[in-house]
């Protein structure tokens, strides 16, 4: 598998995590980084690359994730791992637009947080 530093290859991503998801809950398999570069990298996917993924974005490679489509931080710190070891550090504004590319109706992953505040203060004058 190639991966880009692009926000069209991280759209592909968003999608192949889903697709993966569907694919290990039908063959009854853990949906787990492990079992997702298993799948992806084949070969290539050792222990010691697997191992370095999961350090860089802090998660067990064992531990059950969530779907992607409801629950994206975890898959986001993930792709931002396995991106980052690949072929240098992802644009992450890129990430998250791509993950809304993957999922339109889905809420975005990061909700401009200086608005919300600047509209809360603006509501206690």
């Amino acid at each position: 598998m190639e991966i880009q530093n692009n926000q069209a290859c991280f759209v592909q991503l968003w999608r192949m995590l889903e697709r993966t998801r569907r694919l290990l809950r039908g063959q009854y398999k853990r949906f787990c980084i492990r079992s997702v570069m298993k799948l992806w990298f084949g070969v290539e996917a050792t222990d010691d690359f697997i191992w370095h993924v999961c350090i860089e974005c802090e998660q067990a490679g064992w531990d059950e994730l969530p779907p992607p489509k409801f629950y994206p931080r975890k898959h986001r710190d993930f792709l931002k791992a396995l991106i980052t070891l690949r072929v240098g550090k992802p644009k992450l504004s890129e990430l998250d637009a791509a993950y809304s590319i993957a999922f339109p109706h889905s809420t975005p992953i990061n909700v401009n947080k200086k608005k919300r505040n600047d509209t809360k203060r603006n509501k206690k004058q």
